[in-house]
């Protein structure tokens, strides 16, 4: 006598079955596809770079134009300085701001940003001669109204006017905050400075309801006042004394060489008397 094939045990058997078949499937598909996975963020992080200097054309070769065009480098955010310390063309900042060991707690009072940690280190991004750079790309992030927003911000070489801005990852509302992504808006940034005249360092971009009166003003975006106000957070942050202000500060003096050729003076000084 045969037997029933819609028992109990035969459907389970089934339904197993296909569930570790299905598994084996996924997992291994993962496992294959996670070089090409890195390949295509990497890809993505090159083409959202050359997109924010303004060096991005259709059908360019992205890999080729960022060797030719983009140094990337190091920098210690305490200092403001060049450091080996990390390599810069495989750092993430995201990732290390999640460790412990290679990033610090910030106090409610400095965490403006809502970010919770910050990491030692940083990879900025410049065009140009590395000495005299003609822009500077700095990573950006902060929380919108409904989760972290992650973007660069592109910066003359006088380490104050803004050329750009774009946001490679965000989860904003399409046609309200997601108009972070709407190049009308974007356009806007071209030639903002980052810091006023008569303010020191604090950095005094912002973004405004009403429209943008001065320099330093940005316009909001419409019907959407909590990811303007994390918009104006982050970057304040980012361009501030706990993020790439003391970076900045370098070339906001004279220029980055300048600043090379000062401590080098000290450095000769120092040995000069020690002789």
């Amino acid at each position: 006598m045969a037997k029933d094939n819609n028992s109990i045990g035969k459907v389970l058997t089934v339904a197993f079955s296909l569930c570790l078949v299905c598994s084996i499937i996924v997992s291994t598909a993962a496992v294959a596809l996670r070089s090409k996975q890195a390949e295509n963020q990497e890809l993505d992080r090159k083409t959202n770079i050359l997109a924010v200097a303004d060096l991005l054309e259709p059908g360019m070769d992205v890999g080729q134009e960022f060797a030719k065009a983009v140094t990337p480098k190091a920098v210690e955010l305490a200092s403001g300085e060049y450091t080996d310390a990390v390599d810069a063309t495989s750092y993430d900042g995201l990732t290390a701001a999640k460790d412990p060991e290679q990033s610090r707690k910030l106090t409610a009072e400095q965490d403006i940003a809502g970010i919770g940690r910050e990491e030692k280190f940083s990879t900025v991004y410049l065009v140009g001669d590395t000495e005299n750079p003609e822009k500077i790309i700095l990573p950006i992030r902060g929380q919108g109204l409904w989760g972290l927003m992650q973007g660069y911000l592109s910066v003359q070489g006088d380490g104050n006017t803004i050329t750009g801005i774009t946001f490679f990852s965000h989860s904003e509302t399409p046609g309200l905050g997601g108009e972070v992504d709407n190049p009308r808006w974007k356009a806007k940034w071209d030639g903002k400075e980052i810091y006023a005249a008569d303010d020191g360092d604090a950095p005094a971009i912002e973004l405004v309801k009403g429209g943008a009166s001065n320099p330093n003003q940005v316009d909001a975006l419409s019907g959407a006042s909590l990811t303007s106000r994390g918009v104006t957070h982050l970057v304040q942050f980012w361009m501030g004394a706990e993020g790439f202000g003391p970076y900045l500060e370098r070339f906001r003096s004279g220029g980055a060489s300048a600043a090379d050729e000062s401590q080098a003076a000290a450095v000769t000084t120092d040995e000069t008397e020690g002789a």
